[in-house]
């Protein structure tokens, strides 16, 4: 059985490589939204046209993010969604909403005193775990039905 998971929200730490390295044994492909936050932000006047106006600009960005995000989304088996402590990750909540409309499998990598926060996120989805690494045990019990040690 192979596995096609997409990683959404947080951008500013290295937790989508340790679970791409943590799983380079699994038979697992992985996407993500494009995680170079200028490129993200700035995609949308670099190919439609320059905008005067901020909120124009963001608006055509998050537009042609969302064509790749919801691709992501709905080509996923299942759908990790990370919530990192500096940001407020909007998106991230879209995301995990949109995947709950669409019946994917949600796992929520997110910190402890986040859980009140995002109790609402965390009864869509089918696993919360705090780490990278329960990221990759979930993938490898799902996979070989093995459990960690």
């Amino acid at each position: 059985m192979a596995l096609t998971v997409y990683l959404s929200g947080e951008i500013h730490t290295d937790w989508r490589e340790q679970i791409i390295e943590g799983a380079r044994d699994l038979d697992v492909q992985f996407a993500s939204p494009v995680t170079d936050h200028d490129a993200s932000d700035d995609c949308g006047v670099a190919i439609l046209g320059a905008e005067d106006s901020k909120f124009w600009h963001d608006h055509k960005g998050a537009k042609l993010n969302a064509i790749r995000t919801r691709k992501g989304i709905e080509d996923a088996d299942i759908v990790v969604v990370r919530f990192g402590d500096k940001y407020k990750q909007w998106n991230a909540a879209f995301d995990a909403g949109y995947a709950a409309a669409l019946g994917k499998s949600i796992i929520v990598l997110s910190q402890p005193d986040h859980q009140h926060a995002l109790k609402e996120v965390h009864a869509a989805a089918l696993a919360v775990a705090d780490e990278p690494r329960q990221v990759v045990e979930i993938l490898t019990y799902v996979l070989t039905g093995k459990l960690p040690g």
